[in-house]
Parts: structure tokens; C-alpha cells; sequence
């Protein structure tokens, strides 16, 4: 999954995202949701770990602690058909080869899993450039509650993973949670801020629909 044409710099914090191919679902049970959110953590080093079925992923998981990462998470979601990610590349060139990292195990994964052939997800991955704070924040509320913007409910919840526990249950996860959280008192403020931060996000695609369905009237 190469990006589109962006300049990714180094320290520097970026939303990723995509979806699948022909919009379809990226994760079919929890098993693969689980096996996404791995591949996240176990392809963020510097050095080349080889794929899912190449190592153990509890040993390899336990052994890059100690490696150079290539970005650092912030927040994550992933969705049945898309994800989304905040991340500061940590080296150069860091973004687009943990990004190919994570898209090439996973697409091997599905393609084996499923009998399969063909490409998972939908061309090039999308990028856009965290320019300041305030975009930062409320960047990180969006993809902590994108399955909530999206109303994912019933059986398709099942397969959604994000890093919103991490962030107002104290959880143990993949995130770098530290520059978000320190601008608030404790995660019950930034939940709030979160929370608020949704109603505003759904007013807003509400007013896009609308706008779209009046261009198509006319």
C-alpha cells in the first residue's frame, strides 16, 4: 500500500487510511480483526521481521520492544471495510514501509485464509498532514470513535478494534498516547472532549448529506 503523492517527514504526524477493494470488508471474523491489530504492532521496527506465518507472533511481538520503531501510534481504528491511523514517522521513509509492512501480511493472511487471489485493499492508502494541535485532538477523537460516526452495530461491531480503551480505560496497547492525554486532567476529560467532539462530527456529515442530496436535486 503505497501512499498517494505526499511528502512524509520525519517527526511529523499524519491520518492515514483506506478501505478495501470494491469496498469490501478487510476483516471477515475476529480472528482477522485480531491478526490486523498484531500485524500493527509486529511490523513497527526497523528491522525486517518477515510475515505472519514466517515467526511466532508471541516471540516476535516481545522482541521488537527493544527496536527502533518505524512511526509512532497514536490512535487507531479498524473498521469491517476500512481503517484509519494517527501516526508520527519516527525515521524517514518510516510511514510508507510500515504501511506496506502491515498491507502485505494482511492481504497474504486474507488471500490464504479465504482462497483467495488479487489485492485487499484499495489501491494506494490516503494521507493527510496533521498541520496543527487543534487538528491533532480532534484527529485522534475521530478515528478513537469512527465505528460510532459510521453507526457500526450488531455483528459488524464484533470486528472493530480501535484505541479507544487505551485511552479512557488506561488499557495496555500499541499507542503513544502521551502527547494527546497530557493536555488534559485525566482520560475522563478527554473523554468528554471526545464525545463532544462526535456529535459535532455527525452534525457535520449530516450537513454534507444534505448538501449533496440539494446538488443532486438540481
Amino acid at each position: 500500500m503505497a501512499s498517494r503523492t505526499i511528502e512524509f517527514t520525519t517527526d511529523e504526524y499524519y491520518h492515514i487510511y483506506n478501505r478495501g477493494t470494491d469496498k469490501r470488508n478487510i476483516v471477515q471474523d475476529e480472528d482477522d480483526a485480531n491478526r490486523f491489530l498484531e500485524g500493527l504492532r509486529l511490523f513497527n521496527t526497523v528491522d525486517p521481521l518477515g510475515g505472519f506465518y514466517e515467526h511466532s507472533l508471541a516471540r516476535e511481538v516481545n522482541d521488537i520492544k527493544n527496536h527502533q520503531p518505524l512511526v509512532e501510534v497514536v490512535t487507531h481504528c479498524l473498521n469491517p471495510n476500512h481503517f484509519h491511523l494517527l501516526l508520527k514517522q519516527c525515521i524517514d521513509n518510516g510511514i510508507s514501509e510500515y504501511l506496506q509492512r502491515v498491507g502485505t501480511a494482511c492481504a497474504k493472511h486474507f488471500n490464504h485464509k479465504y482462497k483467495r487471489t488479487g489485492a485487499l485493499f484499495e489501491g494506494k492508502f490516503k494521507a493527510k498532514h496533521i498541520a496543527d494541535n487543534d487538528y491533532l485532538l480532534h484527529t485522534s477523537a475521530y478515528i478513537n470513535l469512527n465505528d460510532r460516526v459510521h453507526r457500526i452495530s450488531g455483528q459488524q461491531k464484533l470486528l472493530v478494534r480501535n484505541s479507544w480503551p487505551e485511552y479512557t480505560e488506561g488499557k495496555n496497547g500499541i499507542c503513544k498516547k502521551e502527547l494527546i492525554l497530557e493536555q488534559f486532567k485525566n482520560g475522563k476529560e478527554y473523554e468528554r472532549f471526545a464525545l463532544e467532539s462526535l456529535e459535532l462530527m455527525l452534525e457535520s456529515k449530516r450537513d454534507q448529506a444534505e448538501l449533496k442530496a440539494i446538488e443532486f436535486e438540481s
